[in-house]
């Protein structure tokens, strides 16, 4: 087993210099810049460098690893562990000037069980980290999750369906019902900066559907680590396979729940 706490701190690094690339080119985006994936999901050629930049110095660190990135730009299996990379969270937020979007990295066994995580928040310059029983850090102080226990006193995040509909009735259903009961509700654009806030108690509960490993690799093990809990919408741990996600600060968790019971049951 590697020194997982030693291998955090130099994806921290690696994590920093691609945040830098895409800090960089902040300014210098254009249309030309933008490429249509699907619809509402975007790519841009930051992107892919950011990507390159992370599957060069990532490989450097753990060679036997292989790689599960958004933009593809390698196809690597690896015998225990993958790493999976998304180059730029956030990514419309990004093109339109707006200033939440991330770097997320996550090593994982090949059975998805997370061992390394970091978020990178390129804007407020923050770097949440976690690895495996190790803790929770923001710029290398450790955080918990926040200890709100009522749905009067919360602040929920989530992220609105893009390309998805099919649960979009439902989703509307729970989006109603947590309106009218918490301080309210936020969609930030970026699913790992969401976890993470979940992770230092900025935000008490999380939300959303259609996620793909990538959105939240490194968040789910940052989340565990802060004290938080993780379920998909029927509260079982099939989020990743569901691409549904339930983070909470833990207190929060059956409030929810008894929310998602009643229209995703």
């Amino acid at each position: 087993m590697h020194n997982l706490q030693e291998l955090t701190g130099k994806i921290i690094l690696v994590c920093k210099e691609a945040g830098e690339l895409i800090r960089g080119e902040s300014e210098k985006i254009n249309s030309v810049d933008v490429i249509t994936k699907d619809v509402n999901q975007f790519v841009t050629r930051i992107d892919i460098s950011a990507e390159e930049l992370l599957v060069k110095k990532l490989k450097d660190l753990l060679p036997e690893a292989g790689f599960t990135t958004e933009e593809k730009t390698i196809a690597k299996t690896g015998k225990n562990y993958h790493w999976v990379i998304d180059p730029l969270d956030g990514t419309t937020n990004f093109i339109h000037g707006v200033p939440v979007y991330s770097v997320s990295v996550a090593l994982m066994t090949t059975k998805n069980i997370p061992l390394c995580g970091v978020v990178y928040e390129i804007n407020k310059d923050e770097c949440f980290s976690a690895w495996r029983d190790g803790g929770a850090y923001l710029n290398g102080k450790a955080i918990q999750v926040s200890k709100v226990d009522s749905m009067h006193d919360s602040l929920i995040a989530t992220g609105f369906p893009y390309y998805d509909y099919s649960s979009l009735d439902k989703y509307l259903q729970v989006f109603r019902q947590l309106m009218k009961r918490t301080r309210g509700l936020r969609r930030l654009g970026s699913a790992a900066v969401d976890l993470s806030y979940v992770a230092c108690g900025r935000f008490d509960s999380f939300y959303e559907y259609g996620l793909n490993i990538w959105d939240i690799a490194a968040g789910i093990l940052i989340v565990k680590e802060a004290g938080g809990h993780i379920s998909d919408f029927s509260g079982s741990t099939n989020f990743i396979e569901r691409k549904e996600i339930l983070a909470s600060n833990t207190l929060m968790h059956n409030n929810m729940m008894n929310i998602f019971n009643k229209y995703f049951a």
